[in-house]
């Protein structure tokens, strides 16, 4: 084991010199000082391995010096031997539960002293050696929780960034949508602001069917966005319809409105060919759904598939309401407007047969937000071009009121 650095605190200089001597030929580096205040000064200037401590002293004695050591958070963990004359034997004791780590009378032999100073530098090496680690392992947990610190500070930024990505991919995809629906509607174009409403309307209400417990699990904030965002997709199918059927100013043949119903199939499946692309893509599904479905009813009695009740898409069910009110409230070539408080009465007699009737209960709660929305988005001016609108009836159908299913485009 090689040497540690030993002070010596000895009043007596021939047991300093006597005892110094043996320790240096045992390979310790030794340092000498008379009195306990001496001990001390340099104890606090200069690292040691162990203090060799007598117990009669002059300026502070061997208590005074242990209970000052065990009070320095710096100095109290350093190895203690009391030295002592056999008649202060309880002095030892003493100290021993004061903190001292050992004790050697003064009338030792060199193995005696070898074993004990060996004991207690090995206990001084190891406990060094636990503070090294300790602090190698704070270090490298500081290091670590640094990393964290960055990598959290590059993910927050990663995150910034994709965020901004994504915004601008769903901006895009928006716009695209908004496009898609317009190149519709420029085919119809007695709509006005039907895209607007419409979307607008199936916000409203979705925000109120979100706060029922009836539709907890089915309607989130994200389900309000996509209905509000998918919403213009509904009529884009109509890019597909021959224009001798879709500009035509009167009614429609069965015949011709057999083929007005395929907008729903054909808007569905060009929607599908995105998602087949991106399957996982909230706006698209929600879009295939109610482009495909907002022609069912409640009865199974609509189109393109006859669903029934709750087969019908939720998002659907709610784009048939917004989409028959603004049809029933907006003038066309072939009819007035239904002023709003009749064309509430109409929808409000469609439930349980075209409409959900919950969700018609809920829209009776909002459709004075309905009206407001109408007025604030009032259709500039009306357009005389002759067209099709989503109150387009076959020759052979009864009038409006015997059936509300009224939005074949």
């Amino acid at each position: 084991m090689p040497g540690g650095v030993i002070l010596l605190a000895e009043d007596n200089r021939f047991n300093r010199l006597r005892i110094s001597q043996q320790l240096e030929k045992q390979g310790h580096a030794v340092e000498q000082v008379a009195n306990g205040q001496e001990a001390l000064d340099l104890l606090r200037t200069r690292p040691f391995d162990l203090l060799l401590l007598d117990i009669v002293m002059p300026v502070l004695d061997g208590y005074q010096v242990l209970a000052q050591l065990k009070a320095d958070a710096s100095l109290r963990t350093l190895p203690v031997i009391v030295i002592s004359a056999v008649e202060e034997m309880d002095s030892v004791v003493r100290c021993i539960s004061m903190g001292a780590d050992d004790y050697l009378p003064k009338t030792f032999d060199g193995i005696l002293l070898r074993a004990r100073i060996e004991a207690c530098l090995e206990k001084k090496r190891l406990h060094d050696q636990e503070i090294s680690y300790l602090a190698q392992i704070s270090s490298e947990k500081k290091r670590a929780d640094d990393l964290l610190v960055e990598l959290n500070r590059q993910n927050a930024h990663l995150a910034e960034l994709v965020k901004e990505q994504v915004a601008e991919i769903s901006n895009s995809q928006l716009a695209t949508i908004v496009a898609l629906a317009k190149l519709a509607e420029s085919r119809d174009d007695t709509t006005g602001k039907h895209i607007e409403r419409t979307q607008t309307f199936c916000k409203i209400l979705a925000s109120r069917m979100h706060i029922d417990p009836r539709f907890s699990g089915q309607i989130d904030d994200e389900f309000v966005i996509s209905i509000f965002n998918a919403a213009p997709l509904h009529d884009i199918g109509k890019v597909g319809i021959p224009d001798h059927i879709l500009l035509k100013p009167g009614k429609l043949t069965p015949a011709e409105f057999e083929v007005m119903k395929q907008h729903a199939w054909l808007g569905a499946n060009t929607l599908q060919i995105a998602q087949r692309l991106y399957p996982r893509n909230a706006l698209i599904n929600m879009g295939i759904e109610i482009t495909c479905a907002h022609h069912e009813r409640w009865d199974g009695r609509g189109y393109p598939l006859g669903l029934a009740g709750a087969e019908i898409p939720l998002a659907a069910r709610i784009m048939a309401v917004a989409d028959v009110y603004d049809a029933l409230c907006s003038e066309r070539p072939y009819k007035p407007a239904f002023p709003h408080a009749e064309a509430v009465q109409l929808i409000l007699e469609g439930a349980g047969s075209q409409f959900d009737p919950t969700i018609i209960a809920l829209f009776g709660e909002v459709e004075a937000e309905f009206a407001r929305i109408r007025a604030e988005m009032a259709e500039s001016s009306f357009r005389t071009l002759g067209g099709v609108n989503s109150l387009r009836l076959p020759e052979s159908l009864p009038g409006q009121a015997q059936n509300l299913d009224v939005s074949a485009g």
